[in-house]
């Protein structure tokens, strides 16, 4: 039986992290990824002719598994099977691998031993099977090494982290430089001139309905190592990564001039220091800084988006992430930026949120260079994206839907106010080609302002009101169910505080939108469940997620009040939560519902059941559609048991205490109680003890027997649940999964959401009603009348002043 995805990769970074050590994450990592690829090529190439890549006879993973244990492990692991594997792929060098005999960082001695014998065992577990891995990035190994670069990157800390560019940042890129609506084959060329790990570089390749030729560069040799082998893990074994320096030695040229490409993307480092280091900008041999000047000797930003704009065919588009500066600093990078807008090659800028990267804090924005129509340019396209992201840790993160929302503003160009507009160049050029989105977007939230003649002469400003019109587009006639006219330009409140909610909740206008919108869910439920339960095993999850998501999206478009992005973002998160893993358990073994025993090991190795468990059709579903009564009298019991613990507490607490009924017992319990009963028997003066301890035992009984009862049935209905899942049909695991689990859960989750908007609507129309309730003149009053009593107190007690 598939394990969970989810399981698999935390199980991974679990074990990983453990065997960590005091080694740093950003070193770790490299042994972690090397374990990772070696295993990957031994199950999917090792034995295959004209495989991409060789694995030679003995250089294979089950080879390192016979090292474990072996005092000279390291040395073996180098020699016996990274330089084999180095010497048969013209892809891969020996320095592209970490040292397994490295004492400084893996320990010395039995410590080493220890610690490369249990990180081999750990890629041993059966799930990390790689032999029919899918080459199209729905696939476990892809899926893996992107949790562990994350998980290495949060680890690694502030400086170190700069090897990887968040997914989701990766993923926005990947659109918006339009490789997927371009006709690409393999002569389609994209490039990274600072490709870290090459995650982004494999986003944007990943794009594509077709094999795009792939190329990188990394400064740092071991962080290109990883990009060589990363580039393999995720089938593109042709693409070319390079190391060097990406401004003083380009190593991708024609003859003597840089290699132009289709698509270039690129983090680079922020605001290098070192950027001319070995470089003489102005009689740079490659001209990349004839045309536009050159950058500030201690301020590399523009340095690497003119490398971009050099490499370019004069037909490609490039994004490059950089700082905010790069927008507003002055001095050459003002001169530079005005001869870039000027030329027409910055297409659009996207503002992202702080903190969104691991190498720094700072926030950052996307620059899109277009060549092809750069001509005829009229403007530039600008998106303030910056209050769209959830805190993720110590980090923020962008969510679903603040991806998929800055994707399709840019695909639109359309304005949304205080989000997006077209910023035509006169514009820019009045604003002297500063670019700095807040001079062109207001992303600020209005500001709730107080009204002076509300609070001094009564009333709730009609502004305000107005303010609600998405509301009274929808039930226009319930405004005039909620407020009266006061004064010109002031309503009163027409109901009294405490009905507002009802009022709104009982409105017809309102019940029938809260219906319709009901309805207009359960449309989408029954095609959905329709298409859920017509996949096979072999489906493609991540197509799956993709079909159902957009047309959610498409689904609650134009609907009134409620935001379609919030809607999918609740189906995006229950799949990452939860529909996934189910996803793939169906895609690898079909629609089955195999249960398994729950074995658990203390710390001395002792197996301990605890129970059994279904991960697709968990014992709840099954319960609430085949033993709904059985369920039924256990609930009923337990609310009993309820009533019957609560009085048991209260003739506790009646007769405890130093002169209560139970004084005499050192500990309230069935045996002392029962003893003390005996010890009274025939004592007259003992009657009220007697009958608290009577009926103290009467209650005690009756919760034992309830207790018991409950244990009883709940064992049974254990045992029926277990034996129903034989009995499922195929169609009875559907019915479940999808009607029962999935769609049930998404259904509640949006419904919550037509509910939070309900409640906004009576919670800001309490809040104005609260805030223009009382006259500024009537407060002063009872201020007044309040100060006059406490000074006849004052002077009756005899203060006077």
């Amino acid at each position: 039986m598939a394990r969970k995805k989810s399981e698999i990769y935390a199980s991974l970074w679990a074990s990983c992290d453990e065997l960590r050590g005091g080694m740093d994450a950003s070193q770790y990592k490299d042994y972690i990824l090397t374990l990772l690829f070696i295993k990957y090529v031994s199950d999917k190439y090792a034995g295959q002719p004209f495989a991409p890549i060789n694995v030679p006879d003995g250089a294979g993973f089950k080879n390192m598994v016979a090292l474990k244990g072996k005092s000279d492990i390291g040395d073996q692991i180098n020699k016996k099977i990274i330089a084999p594997l180095a010497a048969a792929n013209q892809a891969l060098n020996q320095a592209d691998f970490p040292d397994f005999n490295e004492s400084s960082k893996l320990g010395d001695g039995k410590e080493k031993v220890e610690r490369l014998t249990n990180l081999i065992a750990i890629f041993e577990d059966k799930a990390l099977d790689f032999s029919k891995n899918r080459a199209d990035g729905d696939d476990i190994l892809g899926d893996a090494y992107e949790y562990l670069m994350r998980h290495f990157a949060t680890e690694s800390g502030k400086s170190k982290g700069q090897f990887y560019t968040p997914a989701e940042v990766s993923r926005i890129m990947a659109q918006i430089v339009g490789i997927r609506q371009a006709k690409t084959s393999q002569n389609t060329t994209v490039y990274d001139p600072t490709c870290g790990s090459g995650s982004l570089l494999l986003k944007v390749g990943d794009e594509t309905g077709t094999k795009v030729s792939l190329y990188g560069q990394e400064k740092d040799s071991a962080t290109s190592g990883i990009a060589r082998m990363n580039m393999i893990l995720h089938d593109n074994p042709l693409a070319i990564v390079m190391q060097g320096n990406t401004l003083t030695d380009p190593k991708f040229k024609d003859g003597d001039r840089l290699k132009q490409f289709d698509f270039v993307v690129a983090n680079p480092p922020f605001s290098d220091k070192r950027w001319s280091t070995g470089l003489d900008p102005l009689n740079d041999q490659h001209d990349r800084f004839k045309s536009f000047g050159v950058p500030p000797a201690k301020q590399g930003d523009y340095a690497y988006l003119l490398h971009i704009v050099r490499s370019l065919k004069s037909t490609g588009t490039g994004a490059c992430i950089l700082p905010h500066g790069v927008l507003f600093r002055g001095n050459a990078e003002a001169e530079i930026r005005k001869a870039l807008v000027r030329k027409g090659y910055i297409k659009a800028i996207i503002g992202l949120p702080a903190n969104l990267f691991y190498g720094t804090g700072i926030p950052a924005c996307i620059v899109v260079v277009d060549k092809k129509d750069a001509a005829a340019r009229k403007g530039i396209f600008m998106i303030d994206a910056s209050q769209g992201f959830i805190k993720d840790g110590p980090k923020n993160r962008l969510r679903s839907q603040d991806i998929h929302k800055i994707v399709d503003a840019f695909a639109r160009t359309a304005t949304t106010p205080g989000y997006c507009r077209m910023v035509p160049v006169e514009e820019i050029e009045k604003n002297e080609f500063n670019l700095n989105l807040p001079r062109y977007i207001d992303s600020q939230k209005a500001e709730d302002r107080q009204d002076i003649d509300g609070h001094l002469r009564g009333g709730i400003p009609l502004a305000d009101i107005e303010a609600l019109g998405a509301y009274w587009a929808v039930c226009p006639k319930l405004k005039a169910a909620l407020f009266r006219e006061c004064r010109p330009g002031y309503v009163a409140l027409a109901v009294d505080k405490a009905a507002i909610k009802q009022t709104i909740f009982d409105h017809p206008e309102f019940t029938a939108f809260t219906s319709g919108m009901a309805a207009h869910f359960e449309a989408w439920r029954k095609r959905t469940a329709e298409k859920l339960k017509a996949l096979t095993p072999g489906f493609h999850p991540k197509d799956a997620i993709f079909d159902i998501s957009e047309d959610l999206l498409t689904h609650y478009t134009g609907k009134p009040l409620i935001d379609k992005y919030d809607v999918y973002q609740h189906l995006m998160d229950y799949w990452a939560e939860v529909m996934q893993d189910d996803a793939y358990l169906i895609a690898a073994d079909g629609w089955k519902a195999e249960t398994y025993r729950i074995i658990e090991k203390d710390k001395k190795g002792k197996e301990k059941d605890k129970g059994w468990t279904c991960d697709l059709i968990a014992k709840e579903l099954i319960v609430a559609r085949f033993f709904a009564k059985e369920q039924a009298e256990i609930e009923r019991l337990t609310g009993e048991l309820e009533t019957a613990s609560a009085k048991l507490a209260e003739l506790e607490e009646e007769h405890g205490g130093d002169e209560g009924a139970f004084a005499e017992l050192d500990k309230v319990n069935k045996a002392n109680v029962a003893a003390r009963l005996k010890e009274i028997k025939g004592d007259k003066d003992a009657a009220d003890e007697a009958a608290a301890l009577k009926a103290w035992l009467e209650a005690s009984e009756a919760e034992a027997a309830l207790k018991k009862r409950i244990r009883e049935l709940d064992a049974a209905l254990d045992a029926k649940a277990l034996a129903q899942y034989p009995k499922l049909t195929e169609d009875d695991i559907k019915a479940l999964a999808v009607d029962d689990k999935w769609l049930t859960r998404i259904e509640a989750d949006i419904a919550g959401e037509m509910d939070r908007i309900s409640q906004g609507l009576a919670g800001r129309v309490r809040t104005l009603a609260e805030r223009y309730g009382t006259r500024m003149p009537d407060l002063a009053a009872r201020v007044a009348a309040l100060e006059t009593k406490v000074e006849q107190h004052l002077k009756q007690m005899g203060f006077a002043w």
